[in-house]
């Protein structure tokens, strides 16, 4: 093994492990009740994303120097399951899940952004959250967040990327809800962690479906063994159906895509230097990410590239409308990336892999600084209409000018509604699904008071009906 191999597998630990440095001092000073004073978390924070990001600048500079496009850093198995064992033949683990990370040309610029985008919103956040109560609560979460999203990027195989999808979902929700004394962030909270829960339910799925298929998770055997993206996927076209489908749905549901989009402007409750981050930068792009990187199974099948144009070009004409009539900046921004989203997803679909990530890099970049700008813009908006004694004329798009007028009405209150999104997953979805599993454990306690010998208790009239979803004021 060769000098630069081994550094770029220390240089890859320490990628790694550089935020859960940071989580795990500021976590086991909370819980022992001794908090960091805000100067020492900066301090710890400063150093922790230096050394991750010099680490991911030097594992790029090594690879480019010698000319390596795949290198792979095994940690071994979490679990291997033996397929059949007799007394004539050895055991055979054919079920395996491994630890596996990978540097390659995918996975290291997503995750040098990583670093750098989190890296500069968290020196932001270190003044903008100055005071708060939460303080320590806001980098520890930061902190899953990053390692979340270093841990998917650099994932070798589905279970490592579902781990770090989780921990994205679940910071990504905390930090919603971050303003946990008021109603509307947590109920927002909710809302978001219940499409994140369904989309990894479908991630999930499809981790089950390509062990079935080749008994391991590994991308590698799944992909092709080739550097990204010219791997050719080891299955037939109906088995990249099915699984591409789910990967599709879950990249839907964390991308915001349709019919999901609804949570996207739901998470602008959190704070700021959160909001840019996850829906500016990042989390709305990790769809996205996993559409590049499981791109060999996309051109195993003409209809599921179909199915992926569509929906990006859906969701960019879905954004541009709703995003044009919004009255808040930081909802005008959100749907504005998803518009942005939408047309990457739709390139992966087309086959412009490297345009994709070009288009990826440069709009987290951009969203950003428009995201951290957001509340001084207002406070500047506010002097010059100040200045001019009078309201900003507002637009609603050059694109609506091309609408025929009887159109207009209809449309602008579809886009006002955002698409009725809200509403039709609520009414269609959540409510039947609600009134089957409520009719469920009806039967099951009619049932268990059966075999008990109890009689049936009489219903409660003052009960809210089955199937309401009840609003918190």
């Amino acid at each position: 093994m060769t000098d630069h191999l081994d550094w770029i597998r220390l240089l890859g630990l320490v990628v790694l492990c550089a935020p859960v440095l940071l989580m795990a001092l500021m976590g086991i000073s909370s819980l022992i009740g001794r908090k960091l004073s805000e100067p020492m978390t900066a301090k710890i924070f400063q150093a922790a994303f230096s050394i991750g990001f010099i680490a991911s600048l030097a594992i790029l500079g090594l690879m480019l120097a010698n000319n390596e496009e795949h290198v792979v850093i095994e940690l071994g198995n979490w679990v291997a399951i033996d397929s059949h064992t007799s007394a004539h033949s050895s055991s055979h683990a054919h079920y395996h899940f491994v630890v596996k990370i990978v540097f390659d040309r995918l996975s290291v610029p997503f995750a040098i952004l990583t670093y750098m985008l989190c890296g500069t919103i968290g020196t932001f956040a270190v003044k903008y959250m100055h005071r708060e109560v939460g303080y320590n609560r806001f980098f520890t979460l930061y902190a899953l967040f990053v390692l979340g999203m270093v841990m998917t990027s650099l994932a070798g195989t589905i279970e490592t990327l579902f781990t770090g999808w989780e921990m994205v979902g679940l910071s990504s929700a905390l930090l919603i809800a971050f303003f946990h004394e008021r109603p509307a962030p947590v109920r927002n909270g909710l809302r978001v962690w219940i499409v994140y829960r369904v989309s990894d339910a479908a991630l999930l799925l499809a981790a089950v479906v390509m062990h079935h298929m080749s008994g391991e998770g590994d991308f590698d055997r799944l992909l092709g063994a080739g550097p990204w993206p010219e791997g050719k996927a080891a299955i037939s076209g109906g088995q990249a159906l099915i699984v591409g489908f789910l990967l599709l749905f879950a990249a839907a549901g964390k991308s915001a895509l349709v019919p999901f989009s609804g949570w996207l402007p739901r998470a602008m409750e959190g704070p700021t230097p959160s909001s840019a981050v996850f829906y500016g930068a990042l989390s709305v792009h990790l769809g996205a990410f996993l559409l590049l990187r499981v791109s060999p199974i996309l051109e195993t099948s003409i209809w599921l590239s179909a199915a992926v144009v569509v929906l990006g070009l859906t969701t960019a004409v879905f954004a541009y409308l709703a995003g044009s009539v919004q009255t808040d900046i930081k909802s005008a921004l959100s749907f504005a990336s998803l518009a942005q989203v939408g047309i990457i997803v739709a390139e992966i679909g087309l086959g412009f892999r490297y345009i994709a990530l070009v288009h990826l890099l440069g709009h987290a970049c951009l969203r950003t600084l428009q995201f951290v700008r957001a509340p001084s813009l207002l406070s500047d908006y506010r002097l010059l209409e100040n200045a001019m004694g009078s309201r900003l004329p507002s637009s609603t798009g050059p694109a609506w000018r091309f609408i025929p007028a009887p159109w207009r009405p209809w449309l602008y209150r579809f886009a006002l509604e955002r698409g009725y999104l809200d509403a039709i997953l609520t009414d269609y979805i959540a409510v039947p699904f609600i009134n089957l599993f409520t009719w469920f454990d009806k039967q099951e306690r009619r049932w268990t008071r059966f075999l008990s010998g109890e009689k049936t208790e009489e219903a409660n009239p003052s009960a809210p009906p089955a199937g309401r979803i009840e609003e918190l004021p």
